[in-house]
């Protein structure tokens, strides 16, 4: 992989930011585009700053995700099971340009960049340094870049991404619904949307120790419908969702026209 495109990588994923003057003034000299400079993410519980840990940035992928999966019993899949399933139901071919929001530190960023063309652009976005920081080092590509800032404003215009996804995070940041929204207005028409999330089951015995153990570490639990029910509003067609212990995957696509 070359260096010159790394950089032109970066250097597209520059062009679909907005404000473009704002863009073009964000640095990059970390091997990310930073658009919030000294703004630290918000940290008020155990979880967000695990996630904010230069510690836990470096062990993400290969054990802390992992076992915290496993904990959970989340829902069975491997790390390479899950971006499998994210390609396929994305639909990621040719020269497609994909959003991947709460990036942490790209691993999945860089697999969704690898089933695109030269010309097409997975970029991670994420508003926590410590994970950008490791995305840089190990899983910048031809066709992967990232970029910091705040996923509830997020800055592209309406419309600019053939496929949006947020995968294990929406359970962890603030304002989840707004993210929510925020993915579905940058998603083009024609494109796919798809969430991995947890589940809260619907047996109060279960749901209701559940829902409480996860609130003390700062871990948010949806129920079944309020997913489906966003992209139904939103007026997305294709609409699935699986169920897996206490994960959901749902998908939607933005109808054309």
């Amino acid at each position: 992989m070359s260096i010159s495109s790394v950089d032109g990588a970066l250097d597209r994923a520059r062009i679909l930011l907005r404000p473009a003057a704002q863009a073009a003034r964000a640095a990059s000299n970390e091997g990310f585009i930073d658009l919030i400079g000294p703004v630290e993410a918000p940290q008020p519980t155990a979880a967000q700053r695990a996630m904010n840990s230069k510690f836990v940035a470096a062990i993400y992928e290969r054990l802390w995700r992992p076992v915290g999966v496993a904990a959970l019993g989340f829902y069975g899949l491997s790390g390479m099971d899950e971006r499998a399933k994210a390609v396929k139901d994305l639909r990621l071919r040719d020269d497609k340009k994909v959003l991947d929001v709460a990036c942490g530190p790209g691993n999945f960023t860089k697999s969704l960049g690898a089933a695109l063309s030269d010309q097409g652009i997975a970029i991670g976005f994420d508003i926590s340094r410590p994970m950008l920081l490791q995305a840089a080092r190990e899983n910048r590509s031809g066709t992967a870049a990232y970029v910091r800032g705040d996923a509830r404003n997020l800055p592209f215009d309406d419309g600019t991404f053939d496929a949006v996804c947020c995968y294990a995070a929406l359970y962890l940041v603030p304002e989840p619904l707004t993210v929510v929204v925020e993915l579905i207005r940058v998603l083009a028409p024609g494109g796919r949307i798809a969430i991995m999330t947890s589940y809260t089951r619907e047996h109060p015995l279960i749901s209701t120790p559940l829902t409480l153990g996860a609130r003390t570490v700062g871990v948010r639990m949806f129920d079944r419908t309020t997913f489906t029910d966003i992209f139904a509003d939103a007026g997305l067609t294709e609409i699935e969702q699986e169920i897996h212990g206490v994960a959901q995957f749902v998908t939607a696509t933005k109808p054309a026209g």
